[in-house]
């Protein structure tokens, strides 16, 4: 266990970070999951911008890689296109 003051805060403001970063990141899986399932294109269509936006966010504050946001981005655009 630590044992300054800084080191204590720093476990806490690291264990809400850890929360907040697993949450986003978990919730934005879901959504391109469901994204990937649909067969409707004007569902598809409204959603894509939504899923588009939370995986910028998740590649701004690096949760994840920005190529990998990108080519999720890319494969969910083909997916939208081909239905």
């Amino acid at each position: 266990m630590a044992n300054h003051k800084s080191a204590l805060k720093r476990i806490r403001q690291n264990a809400v970070r850890r929360a907040r970063n697993s949450y986003s990141h978990k919730t934005t899986r879901n959504a391109v999951r469901k994204l990937r399932g649909l067969t409707d294109k004007k569902e598809a269509s409204t959603m894509y911008p939504l899923v588009v936006t939370m995986l910028d966010k998740l590649a701004k504050n690096n949760v994840i890689h920005k190529n990998k946001a990108s080519n999720l981005k890319s494969s969910l655009a083909k997916h939208v296109a081909s239905l």
